[in-house]
């Protein structure tokens, strides 16, 4: 599974932003499409998560603010996308595209990362 990120920039406090990943290769082995994130001198976090049925769970700290969605239409490629509103500075982070297959234990693929600055 090959994972392409793309989307991220810069953005003034209470902007917005949309990230997309699109998955290509073995993507009928994908359950679960996430987004991750690490900002400087932090681990990376958890953001956002859905599975193939569309159960979504979110970090606390962006409930209520950033969606995520996805594209199974095409079967040769998924896609997921994360909606990102009324951004803080502390969204400030490198995120990353995640997918994880079916087996257990699930097999994880990550994307490069995409910048995202909010900043006034």
């Amino acid at each position: 599974v090959q994972l392409q990120a793309s989307g991220g920039g810069l953005a003034q406090p209470g902007g917005s932003l949309r990230l997309s990943c699109v998955a290509s290769g073995s993507t009928y082995s994908i359950n679960a499409l996430a987004w991750y994130r690490q900002a400087p001198g932090k681990q990376r976090e958890l953001v956002a998560t859905m599975d193939s049925i569309g159960r979504t769970n979110y970090a606390d700290s962006v409930k209520g603010r950033f969606t995520i969605s996805r594209d199974n239409r095409d079967n040769a490629k998924k896609a997921v996308f994360l909606q990102m509103n009324s951004l803080k500075p502390e969204d400030t982070a490198v995120y990353y595209c995640n997918s994880a297959t079916y087996s257990d234990p699930p097999i994880r693929y990550w994307g490069q990362g995409t910048q995202v600055t909010v900043s006034s």
